[in-house]
């Protein structure tokens, strides 16, 4: 049996632009200011496992959740698809997503290093609304498709991807423009623009038989 690359690459894509590891970089230096290198990586390690631990549950506890609710797959997959595209939206316009962006609060110079790690980092910048709805879409259509090799597939190597970056906070941090940050975000927003479209539109073409014909 071959894998669909196709779709282990639009997983791959839309993780890169709702987490869009380059972008978050100078949050995540901002957030360990002032802290030892050693400190930087532990936090840069916690924050990694802590996002695949998240991506893991989301994967694996959508259904259940859905469930619970009494919602089908394309009732998520609509109302998830608007909440990415508002995020996306603010992406294009180069603002962060109040969604996924940490509060002046919890961006204060006088948080431990460490204790940023799962919050704000992890969780809400990293794993975020927007990232729980996109994998809980894509866990279920991997699993009526048959394409959970595919899904493993695309979230790991994004995951290799996102450690590596934050690993390489401090070097990349150094050599990194605020224009080159600006740009990225909006291409990022472009890209999970569409992804955002496809997901409503897959959506209101079963809950909507109609608009096909």
């Amino acid at each position: 049996m071959s894998l669909d690359l196709a779709f282990a690459t639009k997983v791959f894509a839309a993780l890169f632009a709702i987490m869009n590891p380059i972008a978050n970089l100078p949050v995540f230096l901002s957030l360990t200011e002032g802290a030892s290198v050693a400190v930087q990586r532990r936090v840069a390690l916690i924050a990694a496992a802590g996002t695949a631990i998240g991506c893991t549950l989301s994967i694996l506890a959508g259904r259940p959740i859905l469930d619970a609710f009494g919602l089908s797959v394309d009732d998520f997959r609509l109302a998830g698809g608007l909440l990415v595209l508002l995020i996306a939206l603010s992406m294009v316009q180069g603002s962060a997503s109040h969604a996924h962006a940490a509060t002046p609060s919890e961006t204060a110079r006088d948080l431990d290093p460490a204790d940023v790690a799962i919050y704000p980092l992890t969780v809400p910048l990293l794993v975020g609304p927007g990232t729980i709805a996109t994998l809980i879409i894509f866990g279920e259509t991997a699993r009526h498709a048959g394409k959970a090799v595919e899904l493993a597939a695309g979230v790991s190597a994004f995951l290799v991807l996102l450690t590596g970056a934050l690993l390489a906070a401090p070097f990349i941090g150094s050599h990194l423009s605020q224009t080159a940050t600006a740009i990225t975000r909006r291409l990022m927003g472009m890209i999970l623009a569409a992804v955002a479209v496809e997901m409503m539109a897959t959506s209101l073409r079963v809950l909507f038989p109609g608009l096909t014909r």
